[in-house]
């Protein structure tokens, strides 16, 4: 019993003391916790973000609709008139309009395989990886900057296009049965 009585004193008093040397060797280390949204730490170069897509570059080869291996990515093009044949920073001739360029970052895996195959490499990981959003509709990006009405009047456009030159196809074909028939 007495014994028992100097050991709860004992201990009373070596538990704020070992509590005491735990606080103060961690005082003099340095903190490893940051304080997230005024502090960040430095990801590293290969980290995988959010995608986003350069459409002054873009040329609408779908090369990354194709290797994406969920099917986020929704690219739409129409054949650009040879007048209205644009360049990109990169040099590459833009022969085609895109009017739809949407990535849904709900089904994106974040895999990067369609950043890869990209001739212009338009389409990219930026380092935001902040893109929470309440609806799942609002992780629908639209990345492409022709209104539907343009895109109306380049469709039109691209049909008179490919209806003249039919003509002109079938007018050479009539001419040269012509020239066989004599």
């Amino acid at each position: 019993m007495i014994r028992e009585y100097f050991s709860n004193i004992w201990q009373g008093f070596t538990t704020p003391l070992t509590g005491m040397r735990l606080t103060w060797k961690q005082l003099f280390r340095p903190s490893v916790t940051l304080q997230y949204p005024d502090e960040r730490w430095e990801l590293p170069p290969n980290s995988r973000m959010q995608l986003f897509v350069n459409m002054d570059d873009c040329i609408g080869c779908a090369q990354c609709e194709r290797a994406c291996p969920v099917r986020c990515i929704t690219i739409e093009t129409i054949k650009a008139v040879l007048d209205e044949v644009e360049e990109t920073t990169t040099g590459h001739k833009k022969r085609l309009h895109v009017p739809v360029f949407d990535i849904d970052m709900a089904k994106c895996c974040y895999c990067n395989l369609c950043t890869y195959p990209c001739p212009t490499e338009c389409i990219y990981m930026t380092p935001s990886f902040e893109d929470a959003a309440p609806d799942r509709f609002d992780l629908l990006y639209h990345f492409s900057q022709i209104t539907p009405e343009q895109a109306e009047e380049l469709e039109d456009k691209s049909r008179r296009l490919d209806e003249a030159e039919a003509a002109k196809k079938a007018a050479q074909e009539a001419e040269k049965a012509a020239v066989a028939a004599d």
